[in-house]
């Protein structure tokens, strides 16, 4: 397909799409002569992924750099692909080492892992800024004197574990590894949304069986 289908197809102007080829954030169509390019469905495929990660999910044009360069990296184990792309995703800012709650938080959190038998978790440990996320998130929860113990949130791990492997068994309908981790970086921008929105709605809905909507 030419610029102009690929922009109609895409609901991404042909500016921006200029944009992203000039960033390197989308590679450059089969060249035909001097001034048309040809595209496929990958292009297409990458397009709707660079616009999940820029328009939706409000990542910057360097975060996504390194998310697609970590996408396209087949050099890599599937998990750490997988790791890699999704860690370079802007994240959290890393806890104080030497804060004695934030010490107490890391100790939660390894218990916590523990009680869940997540091994290869605790494995991985402090090279993961989604790990180093949820101990600066437990230890400020401890500052503001809210509980947060390793048995208050494993019956919550346990479900995100069930909704990880949900997430994993779509993954594996797609055929190229790219592919896959493109699902899993996409599911990450758009779909961590959207389980929020439904626990506020679950929410919402017991606490009206519970006590009545008057």
């Amino acid at each position: 397909m030419r610029l102009a289908e690929l922009s109609e197809r895409s609901g991404v102007s042909t500016a921006t799409i200029k944009y992203y080829l000039r960033e390197g954030l989308l590679a450059p169509g089969r060249q035909i002569n001097a001034t048309t390019a040809e595209y496929d469905e990958e292009h297409l495929r990458r397009l709707r992924l660079v616009r999940a990660l820029i328009q939706v999910g409000r990542v910057p044009v360097a975060n996504a750099k390194e998310v697609l360069k970590h996408v396209d990296d087949d050099s890599l184990g599937r998990t750490i692909r997988l790791g890699a792309a999704r860690w370079a995703l802007p994240q959290a800012p890393d806890p104080d080492g030497e804060d004695p709650i934030t010490v107490a938080a890391q100790a939660e959190v390894d218990r916590l892992l523990g009680i869940l038998g997540w091994e290869s978790t605790r494995e991985i440990g402090g090279l993961s800024p989604v790990h180093r996320s949820l101990v600066a998130l437990v230890a400020a929860l401890k500052r503001l004197g809210y509980p947060c113990d390793a048995e208050t949130m494993a019956p919550y791990a346990e479900l995100m574990h069930e909704a990880a492997r949900r997430d994993l068994d779509h993954m594996e309908t797609y055929e190229s590894d790219t592919e896959k981790v493109e699902v899993a970086v996409s599911s990450a921008v758009l779909f961590e949304p959207v389980l929020r929105a439904l626990h506020r709605l679950a929410q919402e809905e017991e606490s009206a069986r519970r006590y009545g909507i008057e």
